[in-house]
């Protein structure tokens, strides 16, 4: 991955409205609660096929996703993160339809530190002291919830463990982000047409079959889906690493704020005390990270 030396203005513009429509998504995504999350999740795949294929060949791309499919690793490979790309969307779909779009703003405040621990794992990085601090503290947040409900807040942990084990097979992925998310859902396109065509036939799907409305939303899912992602692969050629770990809080803290304040969803006592605890591990957490890259650079 080349870094600038520098953010840019463009880098910054693709950055924020990445994280903006990511942080708005759940308002839309409220609206399609009456559609069970598996549809949902197939209309997002379908939809974003000619989003993004429109966007390769405008960039002229096409035959570096040719030789992936022609590839029968980076094949398996891509099988690996649609698999897990399909079960964060699915998560997150129901999450915000059963009325828990806070526990997804947990999960996805906890990512950075599952990341840590993940690069701790499997890339042999050496995670500082304070980053060790940052995560027991997020630890101790779940912890903390686990006990006051009686049980594991699944929702939020399965977006934690999809997200980060999907961005580091991702990573591992040699092949550009444009082109590896077209792998993606043109690897899920077939099972994802085959379902919607089973539910159409069932008379269990909701598109073309229910209002006209409804039809409009699973239509825009490509939309909602593709262009965030699109905006957000140009983003690292255009930030420093630091202002990209800095911003990408912006997602959990507007699905937080919707969640409260227009969905109307309780924090509850052990809520009020586990969310400052993830506050203060991603400040530790963002603290000791700028100040290793500051002295990397100097």
């Amino acid at each position: 991955m080349t870094q600038t030396s520098g953010d840019t203005p463009r880098g910054l513009g693709f950055a924020i409205g990445a994280y903006v429509m990511w942080g708005f998504l759940p308002l839309y995504m409220k609206m399609l609660s009456h559609v069970s999350p598996l549809e949902v999740v197939a209309h997002r795949v379908i939809w974003s096929v000619p989003i993004a294929g429109v966007l390769l060949i405008l960039l002229g791309r096409t035959k570096d996703l040719r030789a992936a499919l022609g590839n029968p690793r980076m094949l398996t490979m891509g099988c690996v993160t649609a698999g897990l790309i399909t079960v964060n969307w699915g998560i997150y779909v129901w999450s915000i339809a059963a009325g828990r779009a806070l526990d997804a703003a947990l999960g996805y405040y906890i990512n950075p530190l599952f990341s840590v621990a993940l690069g701790a794992i499997f890339l042999r990085e050496r995670p500082t002291a304070a980053q060790l601090v940052a995560i027991a503290l997020a630890a101790g947040a779940v912890a903390v919830l686990t006990v006051s409900a009686g049980n594991v807040p699944w929702a939020a942990l399965g977006l934690t463990v999809s997200w980060g084990l999907y961005a580091l097979c991702k990573k591992q992925l040699p092949i550009g982000p444009n082109q590896g998310f077209m792998l993606e859902v043109l690897i899920l396109l077939i099972p994802a047409l085959c379902y919607v065509t089973y539910l159409g036939l069932t008379g269990q799907g909701q598109f073309l079959i229910g209002d006209m409305r409804t039809n409009w939303l699973l239509l825009g899912c490509g939309v909602v889906t593709a262009v965030p992602l699109i905006l957000y692969a140009n983003v690292a050629k255009g930030l420093l690493l630091s202002t990209i770990a800095v911003l990408q809080y912006i997602v959990p803290t507007m699905i937080f704020l919707v969640a409260v304040f227009v969905f109307g969803e309780e924090l509850g006592q052990a809520r009020m005390i586990a969310f400052p605890m993830i506050w203060g591990a991603l400040a530790i957490y963002s603290m000791s990270m700028i100040q290793k890259m500051r002295a990397a650079r100097s």
